[in-house]
């Protein structure tokens, strides 16, 4: 570490050694300024008190934007992934077309963010990101747009919806012409409502909607965090980028409690009467209001928009007026080296054509690193578990323990993300305080990784058994088997009932047992209506062994799983921990990401390294983990107008199975490229050391000829008539 005395010294030397021919002009021009030891330095420089306030305002101002921006599509982001099981059940979709929908984010994301990070860091950046904010916020409200044209939600039910019913119905009719034979169901009939959805698929609004937010977010990042770069202090940069991406952490926890707050509502609240509803929301058909939040996020990314549009192209570059005579590369050597920041500052080509020549020789370059492009591909691994287990972890929440998507997201929102955040932010620290190399970094990120894995095992032994579904997961008579096939919902009890083997309109017998509809319970006489409708003469519950003077069944699932309950605080607590862990090698992973690659390549590895991971992880990760969790549905919907609609019930063992499998199995594939990426590695550090030590010499020799060469620009510095203080601070 070289002095500041020296540090003048050297950037005077390396200014004239290297062809510019006016060092003694500009440290002239730089020294010759009253100096005023009270002033405090501004960002990069001394400059006036009315430019030194319009600069640090403006800048603040900008970093409030900038996070304020991040905040905002963070939240409607995360607010997305906490309404998937509401989208599917809305729009009768598996769970393979919501990871369309998430990953088609991804997609307008790829499909500008070259042209933006070129192009707008010539624009005004400010105007280009308040540009990308309404566009985000206009996707936002696009995605919410179906809710006003589709009409109201319509689910299956037999249940009388009049609150004023006092007649006893038979949802078991001995004969009936509108209804067929068990186990084939009637065709509906195409009304309007009908005619306007198969015009076109709702969902695709929705997909579209998150094109446009991708597409608006792509600014947001590349141009704000340069333009921070470009205009604050060195040794302030990095703060103000860490504080923009803590607030970044912060959106996704309002994101998921938006979510659980609008799945309490139901989807048509205001427009139907609530005493008519007969689901509640831990039903499979409970939708709730998921277009609110979406105008609560699109509203917010809207605000964000408008301080940008008052923010100037750029702010006052300090220390211009005072190295006017001085080529532009001068006066930012000279910076850089007083602030003791020896930056790569790369020589931008005349031409897009010899950009272009240079691009390719430079991938190459990238490629050929062995370290990088292991990195590269363990990450690629690692990011599609990561996406895969995040984007379907409510929905688990959900299917496998037996909550509400409310209090999923609730869990979601309130201990999961807050225990990431607080890991990213301690491996930081621990970082930093240990003063962590190349090899330490790598070290400590497969530590923790290779922890959170083992402790992730455990997830395997916290299952939940199937709940009891007559026809499906136990017999009629209450001996447990799989059924896939509608035959076996038709048994002796309800073989006289012309019942529907598609429907689904579950109660609970008070024998503990769901039956799929009350005219499969045998159920011959209702009463009430909505939430208290009762079942009476239940057939079905005597075949299980049950007393005939209980015959009695009421409306929704059944939620006796004692065993469950107990184990779900235990899942929750490993859940909380092992994300934690894993976290904390978040910071150490990405700085071995910087420091394995040369400096004039660092932001073309950073870019790629983002492109690939979107490509190959973002958009293809949450489609096929839907794929393979549409395998375990045991029971699937019907859309109003016919055809399969989203899953009703799911078997959870095998939900489990293939939900932990795939997102273990991937990160195990994951450690195998990481062994090998060790031994890379260490070769790597050791070829730098003894390049370091072959050169030291030389080094030492070239410094000691360059001071020695400097003496008159050096005896310039010193006649200059400043006091050893302001060189120091310098």
């Amino acid at each position: 570490m070289y002095t500041p005395n020296v540090r003048l010294r050297l950037a005077a030397t390396s200014l004239r050694t290297s062809g510019f021919g006016q060092c003694e002009i500009c440290i002239s021009a730089w020294r010759m300024e009253p100096h005023d030891k009270e002033r405090p330095l501004p960002e990069n420089g001394p400059l006036p008190p009315k430019t030194q306030a319009s600069c640090c305002s403006s800048l603040k101002m900008f970093l409030v934007a900038l996070s304020f921006a991040y905040f905002a599509k963070a939240l409607s982001g995360s607010y997305l992934k906490s309404t998937i099981t509401q989208l599917e059940r809305r729009f009768d979709i598996p769970s393979y077309l919501i990871g369309v929908i998430d990953g088609s984010f991804e997609i307008g994301n790829l499909l500008v963010i070259a042209f933006v990070s070129y192009f707008g860091a010539k624009l005004h950046r400010p105007k280009i990101i308040a540009i990308g904010c309404l566009l985000m916020a206009l996707g936002t409200f696009l995605i919410a747009m179906p809710h006003f044209i589709i009409g109201r939600y319509k689910f299956e039910t037999s249940i009388p919806s009049s609150a004023n019913s006092t007649i006893s119905l038979s949802p078991c009719p001995v004969s009936s012409p509108d209804v067929l034979p068990t186990g084939e169901s009637p065709v509906p009939s195409a009304g309007p409502g009908c005619e306007r959805e198969s015009s076109l698929s709702m969902w695709i609004y929705v997909f579209l909607g998150n094109v446009l937010r991708g597409i608006g977010e792509t600014p947001v990042q590349p141009l704000g965090i340069s333009y921070i770069d470009d205009h604050a202090r060195p040794d302030n940069a990095a703060f103000y980028i860490g504080c923009v991406q803590t607030v970044s952490i912060i959106g996704p926890i309002f994101g998921y409690l938006l979510g659980s707050l609008c799945a309490k509502i139901y989807v048509d609240i205001g427009f139907v009467d609530m005493e008519s509803i007969s689901i509640t929301p831990s039903d499979a058909r409970w939708v709730g209001a998921w277009w609110l939040g979406y105008l609560i996020a699109g509203a917010i990314t809207l605000i964000s928009a408008i301080p940008f549009w008052f923010l100037p192209k750029a702010l006052s570059v300090p220390g211009s007026h005072r190295q006017s005579g001085c080529p532009p590369q001068q006066s930012r050597f000279i910076t850089d080296s007083i602030h003791g920041e020896h930056k790569y500052v790369p020589e931008e080509p005349a031409n897009f054509p010899e950009m272009a020549k240079e691009f390719l020789p430079s991938l190459k370059n990238l490629l050929g690193n062995p370290v990088y492009f292991l990195y590269l591909c363990v990450t690629i691994i690692q990011f599609n578990s990561l996406i895969g287990m995040v984007t379907y972890k409510p929905k688990y929440i959900e299917e496998h323990y037996g909550q509400s998507a409310s209090k999923a997201n609730f869990l979601m929102g309130a201990i999961n993300i807050p225990a990431v955040a607080l890991g990213m932010f301690l491996g930081g620290v621990v970082m930093k305080k240990f003063k962590l190399s190349i090899m330490g970094a790598a070290k400590f990120a497969f530590g923790t990784s290779l922890l959170g894995y083992f402790l992730s095992l455990f997830f395997f032994a916290m299952g939940c058994e199937n709940s009891k579904v007559a026809g499906i997961t136990v017999s009629y008579k209450g001996a447990d088997v799989l059924a896939h096939q509608e035959a076996s919902q038709v048994t002796d009890c309800n073989k006289n009932c012309l019942c529907s083997g598609k429907d689904w309109d579950p109660v609970c017998g008070e024998n503990g047992i769901t039956y799929i509809s009350p005219c499969l319970a045998g159920c011959r006489v209702s009463t009430g209506s909505g939430k208290n409708t009762v079942f009476d003469q239940c057939q079905c519950l005597s075949a299980a062994g049950w007393g005939p003077g209980n015959l009695t069944a009421t409306v929704g699932h059944c939620r006796h799983r004692g065993g469950c309950d107990r184990v779900f605080p235990y899942f929750l607590a490993l859940s909380v921990i092992s994300s934690f862990v894993i976290s904390l090698g978040g910071t150490p992973g990405y700085m071995l990401l910087i420091r394995c690659i040369k400096p004039e390549l660092k932001s073309l590895a950073l870019g790629f390294h983002t492109l690939t991971t979107r490509t190959l992880a973002g958009i293809p990760a949450p489609i096929y983990f839907g794929a393979i969790i549409d395998t375990t549905c045991l029971k699937w919907g019907r859309k109003r107008c016919g055809g399969k609609g989203a899953c009703r019930i799911y078997d959870t063992t095998a939900y489990r199975i293939v939900y932990l499998g795939l997102t273990l199995g991937l990160r195990t594939a994951s450690f195998f490229l990481c062994a090998l990426g060790f031994v890379l590695l260490r070769r790597h550090v050791r070829r730098e050391e003894k390049s370091s030590l072959a050169n030291g010499g030389t080094e030492i020799e070239s410094l000691t000829k360059e001071e020695n060469s400097s003496l008159n620009c050096d005896q310039f510095v010193r006649n200059s008539d400043c006091d050893p203080d302001r060189e120091t601070r310098l």
